[in-house]
């Protein structure tokens, strides 16, 4: 994609900026120095996409703040070829970003408009993750087990069925709480029955809802 040398100026300032709020991941900054994140927002806002703030992609969804984005994904403490479940495509910003670092993303939308749109746009930037059109509360039991799941939107309390498609040693990094804020929740599954979860400061999510949207 053709970008111009304003845009890619701001995309390092972005980066400078994460790193400056404490994201220490080399991986994490590097892909979110390369990917165009004005794709994945309406062209009149491009001049705005390397603030770090949501913008708003329509079906009532927004594209996170690029910190949260890199606060969760640092979060996962990714091993390449992991195999990371994302809940709530979206944009399909953040799963370029995954993608980006090498893992295998398996990626579920429940709105058909943004699942169209994400596969759009991630496919013209070379990106083709794992796509598929679904209720995120449900997973992906026939991709089981996932080394890492990414949930991205807020969630009123942890989805046992994720739970369980959650390999052994995995990692489940989730926004918990209720529509005011949610406590970014990171659950490690030690063994078949026993799960640690410790909390990671809170920030402000779309609500994750079940079902799916066909119009």
């Amino acid at each position: 994609m053709e970008e111009s040398f304003r845009l890619k100026g701001l995309r390092k300032k972005l980066v400078e900026g994460l790193r400056k709020k404490g994201i220490t991941d080399e991986r994490v900054l590097e892909a979110i120095g390369k990917i165009p994140r004005h794709a994945f927002i309406d062209s009149g806002f491009s001049n705005f996409a390397y603030e770090d703030r949501p913008f708003s992609i329509g079906a009532g969804q927004t594209i996170s703040q690029p910190y949260t984005v890199a606060v969760q994904t640092e979060l996962l403490q990714l091993d390449k070829w992991d195999k990371v479940l994302e809940i709530g495509t979206g944009s399909g910003y953040q799963a370029a970003v995954l993608a980006e670092i090498g893992v295998q993303v398996y990626t579920i939308e429940r709105q058909r408009e943004l699942y169209i749109k994400a596969q759009q746009t991630l496919r013209k930037l070379g990106y083709r993750p794992h796509f598929f059109f679904g209720d995120g509360y449900e997973g992906k039991p026939a991709f089981a087990p996932f080394n890492k799941i990414l949930v991205t939107a807020g969630a009123a309390h942890v989805p046992e069925k994720l739970l369980q498609q959650l390999a052994i040693g995995g990692r489940i990094v989730v926004p918990v709480g209720d529509t005011g804020k949610q406590a970014m929740t990171v659950i490690d599954r030690v063994s078949e029955t026993k799960f640690r979860t410790t909390q990671h400061g809170d920030f402000i999510f779309v609500p994750m809802l079940g079902g799916i949207v066909k119009d």
